[in-house]
């Protein structure tokens, strides 16, 4: 099964020049804890509920704060025509439950999480990449 098959369709997208709350009550309406972040038509970051909490309210930064002082930059993606079982094994080998979805011109089409192909796309492969996503690792220091 292809990405393009599990994936969301629909992404909303943050600016680099956003604050942190104008992210933060997107997330909220959008019932996400993460956000692509684009400056015009280039994919630069992501933006976590994480990242907001801690490289921005922990660290004392005001609500007005933009996105690119929390935002994560590097980048990691999948393809919209990879197959589940490859992007659910870079997923638990990064450790990540979520990736844009790109095309092969690099355009974001697309978000895909972990709940997206455990309820779509292969279930017993989705648990093996969170048992790799969850342990212990500091491969993503929120303080960074």
């Amino acid at each position: 099964m292809k990405i393009s098959e599990c994936m969301s369709h629909e992404v909303r997208i943050a600016a680099p020049d956003h604050s942190m709350q104008s992210a933060a009550q997107l997330m909220a309406d959008l019932d996400a804890g993460f956000l692509p972040v684009a400056d015009n038509d280039r994919l630069i970051g992501v933006v976590t509920d994480r990242d907001i909490a801690i490289r921005g309210v922990a660290a004392g930064r005001p609500p007005e704060a933009s996105i690119r002082e929390v935002m994560s930059d590097d980048i990691k993606y999948c393809f919209v025509d990879q197959e589940v079982a490859d992007v659910l094994a870079n997923m638990g080998d990064i450790q990540v439950r979520r990736l844009p979805v790109v095309d092969r011109d690099k355009r974001l089409v697309g978000i895909v999480s972990l709940g997206d192909l455990a309820g779509n796309g292969d279930a017993s492969a989705a648990g093996e990449a969170l048992g790799e996503i969850a342990r212990p690792s500091s491969q993503h220091s929120q303080t960074v």
